[in-house]
């Protein structure tokens, strides 16, 4: 397993934060291992202040962490991206890059308070290099 890492926030950067904190490994071995088509994703925290200065409400900052729709890649299953057929040009994303995916898809869970989700290969929408500034409309 690659190291596991996540987001936190930058002040004044976006929505999502870039700083990655590692795990320790006691930590990563609670995280499930994805099977087949799955992928593990990291949620990054949701900014409590938004670029302007404006402290966001818990309930919106939860709202928005649910409803995200950046991650990073932590793990990815055995068959995921081997459809040859369904991917010719191989695969969308690898181990570590941060992806923009669909609002509400996978299977959302927490490990000591952090969000994660198992989502489809196909489900990835691009890769992009720094999650900030990406805001779900």
């Amino acid at each position: 397993m690659v190291t596991v890492s996540h987001n936190h926030c930058k002040e004044g950067t976006g929505m999502y934060s870039a700083q990655k904190v590692n795990y320790e490994e006691e930590f990563k071995l609670k995280l499930p291992r994805p099977k087949g088509y799955k992928l593990l994703i990291a949620i990054p925290k949701v900014e409590e202040k938004t670029d302007a200065g404006v402290y966001m409400p818990d309930t919106l900052t939860k709202m928005e962490q649910t409803a995200s729709i950046v991650g990073l890649v932590l793990e990815m299953g055995e068959d995921a991206y081997a459809d040859e057929q369904k991917f010719p040009h191989g695969a969308y994303c690898k181990k570590g890059d941060f992806v923009i995916f669909r609002s509400y898809s996978g299977t959302r869970f927490k490990v000591k308070n952090e969000e994660f989700r198992l989502i489809n290969d196909d489900t990835v929408e691009a890769v992009v290099d720094d999650p900030r500034g990406f805001v779900r409309v």
